[in-house]
């Protein structure tokens, strides 16, 4: 690895998540079913006779294709499975936290076995391309997505839109109190009430996007003011939204669709829950839109990587994401969640994707404001 590699995937490290570990949306990484890397062998040759170059090309398949998930495995599977169904291709996946398996790509360089990387937001897919780990996509698949939820290299593509919102409870928050900012949220009238996830990868990118449209020093005394106000902190979005919900915290900073995943969990629909969505205006950072999003990783990608990524693009892919995970999508013609404001409605702020690749910074700071 390079130096800047190195420190990418000690500062990764920094979350206790290591290589193998447990955080947001994680398992233990397993391996594929033959218990193989790969297939590879040592002079480049994969077990059907082609070169790691002809796979590159996108000629070649041998039916799987291997996959890291920085997704969990409840949420992604049942999407593999109909796509390993229709076109016959078997999904060998490696799941963890988006952080850990990107840092295990970085660790394993060259050797990784990794032919598609999905993650949780787009500063960990950059953070993997920065350092050459992501292949060029295909004009066609790039055209599928706009411009802002893409890589400006064309190495990664969004495939669902995840709103950043502070989640509140009705009984103990007026609509007339929500703040108009993440800012406010470290004034003494939120002291002791707002969660927050800092192993998270979303809220890693959050504060990514303040760096960028606010400079360092800026994210640095947030992240400070926030550290002394007593906040809430959770290992997880979906595990704030619960504690909102039952009145343990008054609000908390999340991704919006963990309000649909909990009243799923109840079994009633989200408008009958005690917690409700604030989408912050005038572009505030805290209105920030990521992705989750997917790349193909190193010269072993093959035509079955491809395949993998052109199905979670299409239609069939696309609405199962929106049925089921109640995410924003990537394609035009596939209608999101009528209970959302729509993505074009949202004031969100104005920072490029692109420019969120940089967590090592990120998470030196969180962890130098004491949130880990």
């Amino acid at each position: 690895m390079t130096i800047r590699a190195t420190r990418t995937v000690a500062a990764l490290a920094v979350l206790g998540l290591g290589l193998t570990a447990c955080g947001t949306d994680a398992e233990e990484p397993t391996s594929g079913a033959d218990g193989t890397a790969d297939g590879t062998t040592d002079d480049g040759t994969t077990d059907d006779g082609t070169t790691t170059e002809d796979a590159a090309a996108g000629d070649s398949s041998d039916g799987t294709v291997t996959l890291y998930s920085g997704r969990n495995e409840d949420l992604v599977q049942p999407v593999l499975d109909a796509f390993s169904e229709e076109t016959g291709i078997e999904v060998e996946v490696r799941y963890a936290d988006t952080a850990a398996m990107a840092a295990q790509i970085l660790e394993e360089g060259d050797n990784s076995p990794a032919e598609v990387f999905l993650a949780q937001d787009a500063g960990a897919l950059g953070a993997v391309a920065k350092e050459g780990r992501l292949l060029e996509l295909p004009e066609e698949t790039l055209e599928l997505v706009p411009e802002t939820y893409r890589s400006q290299d064309g190495d990664w593509v969004g495939l669902t839109g995840r709103a950043r919102v502070l989640v509140y409870n009705e009984d103990a928050v007026s609509e007339e109190d929500l703040p108009t900012s993440v800012q406010e949220l470290t004034e003494d009238e939120w002291a002791g009430r707002v969660g927050i996830a800092p192993t998270n990868a979303s809220f890693q990118s959050f504060v990514t996007a303040m760096r960028v449209l606010e400079g360092d020093d800026a994210a640095r005394q947030w992240l400070t003011d926030m550290a002394a106000n007593d906040p809430q902190i959770r290992e997880k979005n979906g595990i704030i939204v619960a504690d909102v919900d039952s009145g343990a915290i008054d609000a908390g900073l999340v991704n919006h669709y963990y309000l649909y995943e909990l009243a799923e969990e109840q079994g009633v629909p989200a408008e009958d829950l005690s917690a409700a969505l604030h989408f912050f205006p005038d572009g505030d950072t805290g209105a920030l839109v990521n992705i989750s999003g997917i790349g193909l990783v190193g010269e072993q990608a093959d035509g079955d990587a491809q395949a993998l990524v052109d199905y979670l693009l299409s239609e069939a892919g696309q609405t199962y994401f929106v049925e089921n995970t109640h995410e924003y999508p990537m394609v035009e013609g596939v209608e999101p969640d009528p209970s959302l404001p729509s993505l074009d409605s949202l004031d969100v702020p104005d920072v490029d994707l692109n420019d969120l690749d940089d967590l090592q910074t990120t998470i030196e700071m969180i962890t130098e404001a004491g949130l880990l």
